[in-house]
């Protein structure tokens, strides 16, 4: 691709064709045979509904000249005709509408030419982006001052394709419109995530191949939250995602035991205030809070949507660890309140539909597309304990449970008057001990 920089006005033009291609040569910046042959290839096309060259040639007696002129600002946009026929043969269908190819130069007021060839769609799919900033500015392609605001685009999805193709294309139209004053950025998007294919059988789905899952069956069977559910939890979402049965028979089963739960407590929760600060040492308020951070957190900065989901269940095996004795109204029901309400939120994106249900279920009036996303509480998620792996000469030979802010030195003793360990050690004394903070002692003897 190329565009002009010095290109002012019409009269600007080579006279000739020899000429016309010397000057194109020089806009490429490669050899003339490149030029030549590159060219025509980038925006030369006979479709009569993508991106029109709005430009004209001169004619001569009928003849056409090789002088291309621009179409006056003020008569853009070159509208298509109407009396257009596809017949898929011969010339392009605006080449055979007269209404369309003759025209006037905007120059000399003679007979014209309208150009008929067409430039391809990455043409206006390099920089639409651009024109969503302003979509009804008449006076130009964009406003540069809307476009200054909204842009640059904070994330870019698409296929592993747009890795290479179309963001080369998108990259070099912002940067042309920088160069030519239409644009004070320099980069058109912030991030770019190219998403995996589903696959089966480990092919891509091909109807010739015969594993083409139907959706319809899924959906009917699952329901659609299910199938969304399995397609986020599958894989992360830059990885193709091995379709399985059996995986989204486990989808199906975790939202079920997210179901049972709630309505089994909703009476006991139902108009119970949830738990605050207070609960900060009650196991379940914690893993709660931890929850929110880690699904939060995933969601937002990696988009790993599979990590998200993972996390979720642990906190579903969590709640039903709290409720598996006899339950205490009084004193678990406002925990148990708040873990559920933050499940409910947190499960909402993977899966709408569910999500909407319980919540009403909850005895809410509004719908949870309206509420807000939970906040974890810091101090909550503060450890009030730490396990420490004790290792002697590479090997796990104990672990200690400790207060949380337990130091080294005081770590490093708790290791050495292990019983396992002085078992290890038998009475020798240990070469080095490496205290790793809140996380492993290792002993080297």
């Amino acid at each position: 691709p190329f565009f002009l920089f010095d290109l002012v006005v019409p009269a600007e033009l080579p006279d000739n064709i020899n000429a016309f291609k010397a000057q194109q040569f020089r806009w490429a910046k490669g050899s003339t045979q490149t030029a030549i042959k590159l060219l025509p290839r980038v925006f030369k096309s006979n479709a009569s509904l993508i991106a029109k060259i709005q430009a004209a040639f001169h004619m001569t007696h009928y003849v056409i000249h090789p002088l291309m002129v621009c179409v006056a600002f003020l008569a853009l946009p070159v509208l298509l005709p109407v009396d257009v026929e596809f017949t898929g043969k011969g010339l392009s269908p605006l080449a055979e509408s007269r209404v369309f190819r003759e025209t006037v130069c905007p120059t000399c007021g003679g007979k014209a030419h309208r150009e008929t060839d067409t430039m391809d769609t990455f043409v206006d799919s390099s920089w639409y982006f651009l024109r969503y900033c302003s979509p009804k500015h008449k006076l130009a392609p964009f406003d540069k001052k809307a476009a200054g605001y909204w842009m640059n685009v904070d994330q870019y999805i698409g296929g592993i394709e747009h890795a290479v193709l179309h963001l080369l294309y998108a990259r070099f139209f912002t940067k042309a419109v920088r160069d030519l004053g239409l644009f004070d950025g320099d980069e058109p998007f912030q991030n770019l995530l190219t998403q995996g294919m589903v696959i089966k059988d480990g092919a891509k789905m091909s109807k010739s191949k015969g594993n083409v899952v139907d959706p319809d069956f899924i959906i009917t069977k699952y329901g659609a939250d299910t199938a969304r559910l399995f397609s986020l939890f599958a894989a992360p979402p830059e990885r193709d995602l091995e379709w399985n049965d059996q995986g989204v028979d486990g989808a199906y089963r975790f939202l079920h035991r997210i179901w049972a739960i709630v309505y089994k407590f909703s009476r006991d929760i139902r108009n119970v205030k949830p738990a605050g600060p207070g609960s900060q040492g009650d196991p379940l308020y914690r893993k709660t809070h931890l929850t929110i951070k880690k699904v939060t957190e995933d969601i937002e900065r990696e988009f790993h949507f599979n990590t998200a989901i993972a996390a979720l269940m642990e906190m579903v095996n969590e709640m039903y660890d709290y409720t598996s004795g006899s339950f205490s109204p009084n004193k678990q029901a406002p925990v148990l309140r708040s873990a559920v309400d933050a499940l409910t939120l947190l499960i909402a994106p993977f899966a709408p539909h569910f999500a909407e249900e319980l919540w009403e279920a909850l005895g809410n009036d509004t719908s949870i597309a309206n509420a807000g996303w939970p906040v974890h509480d810091p101090e909550a998620i503060m450890a009030t304990e730490i396990t420490i792996v004790v290792q002697v000469n590479g090997k796990v030979r104990s672990k200690l449970t400790l207060p949380a802010g337990t130091s080294d030195h005081d770590i490093e003793i708790a290791a050495l008057a292990d019983p396992k360990v002085k078992e290890h050690l038998a009475g020798k004394t240990p070469k080095k001990v490496i205290v790793v903070q809140g996380k492993l002692v290792s002993v080297v003897v």
